[in-house]
């Protein structure tokens, strides 16, 4: 292996006679990698995969034919391993965990549907919290 006398300038390095050009980034068995070892873009394109996954099953996650455990069981199967692929080399800022977690939040909320107030009477959205507690206690009850 040798490195051309201007690699610094053309960004190219020379493996037996063959040019290999240096790239800001690039995909490697599905992961992008970048050459400043920036996670942001591999996150954005992971949620855009689980995006097209929830929506590919957002009528059966609404369904009221379905029991939630199943639901939860598509979620973690089909969406979350969809998202998370690869993430063991992830390191988070909190801007991309908020923005994972809105993702997730988003199919629970679906998965979970409106609640009615008791004092109201009306439809409202679940919060964060109401979210996270009935989450944990179907998965770790199943």
């Amino acid at each position: 292996m040798s490195r051309d006398q201007n690699a610094g300038r053309s960004h190219s390095m020379k493996i037996d006679n063959s040019s290999i050009e240096r790239v800001e980034e690039f995909k490697y068995l599905g992961t992008t990698l970048t050459n400043k070892n920036s996670i942001q873009e591999e996150i954005r394109s992971r949620l855009k995969v689980g995006n097209a996954c929830y929506y590919s099953v957002q009528n059966i996650l609404s369904s009221s034919l379905l029991p939630k455990n199943i639901k939860i069981k598509i979620y973690r199967t089909i969406i979350l391993c969809a998202v998370l692929c690869g993430c063991e080399t992830w390191s988070l800022t909190l801007r991309e965990e908020r923005r994972l977690r809105v993702c997730e939040n988003r199919v629970l909320r679906r998965v979970f549907g409106p609640k009615r107030d008791e004092v109201t009477g009306e439809w409202r959205q679940l919060q964060k919290e109401e979210l996270n507690d009935l989450y944990c206690l179907r998965i770790c009850t199943a």
